[in-house]
């Protein structure tokens, strides 16, 4: 569940234990980055000429472990035809890279893993990299593997680490959430329901912002915890 906003906070959610007090975010908690307008519609079908009526913000660098993923950045940018750039939405499940930038991502991810010494096993459609929970620890995040981090403009980051990134397939295996959505990608990166999950997002039309917290686990709450009754 992803908790997505487009009033004023604050915003309030009750803490995984009773005897704390709410969690509570407002303008000052969330970090901002622009929403980007794309002028050709991302649509199945549209009016010539008509803009995107979809969320895009601009990712200038992706990071694994803090470590620089080696990347075409011209995708990165929304070109003169529509195409490019990076979106949010809630229809794809999880997020869908084009094929360049899911090799580059994927590989480093797998240099970093096995740098923790974690091994790979066998691939679960539509995930090509899953991990046995053996060679996983838990933590309050999510899945002890590598952080995947997005550089976006306003030089902020959303970090995003196991709990959105690690897909539970059954009892004995994870995956890397991310699909592999070709060359002929109309967007290049797709950031999908799962990796928004336990994020709180506000969308700040009239300044044409974007405002995220990365994952509230950190905060010991979730997204299943709002509080609907409080007004802070």
């Amino acid at each position: 569940m992803v908790s997505s906003s487009f009033g004023d906070g604050p915003y309030s959610f009750l803490a995984d234990n009773p005897s704390l007090p709410n969690v509570v975010f407002d303008s000052k908690s969330l970090t901002y980055t622009p929403l980007l307008i794309n002028h050709v519609s991302t649509a199945s079908a549209f009016l010539q000429g008509e803009s995107s009526v979809e969320y895009f913000i601009g990712v200038k660098t992706i990071k694994i472990d803090g470590k620089v993923v080696s990347l075409n950045s011209s995708l990165l940018s929304i070109d003169n035809k529509g195409v490019g750039g990076t979106k949010i939405s809630t229809v794809d499940p999880y997020t869908v890279l084009e094929a360049s930038i899911y090799k580059a991502v994927t590989d480093a991810f797998v240099k970093a893993s096995v740098a923790r010494n974690i091994t790979t096993e066998d691939s679960s459609p539509p995930f090509e990299f899953c991990y046995s929970f053996d060679n996983l620890p838990g933590t309050p995040l999510g899945a002890s593997v590598p952080t995947i981090e997005l550089l976006l403009q306003n030089n902020v980051i959303w970090s995003m680490f196991g709990a959105n990134s690690m897909v539970n397939i059954n009892d004995e295996v994870l995956c890397l959430g991310f699909v592999n959505g070709g060359v002929n990608l109309r967007t290049s990166i797709v950031i999908g329901g799962y990796q928004l999950e336990n994020n709180l997002l506000q969308f700040d039309l009239a300044a044409s912002r974007l405002g995220f917290s990365n994952t509230i686990f950190a905060h010991q709450t979730d997204c299943f915890r709002f509080n609907f009754t409080s007004t802070a």
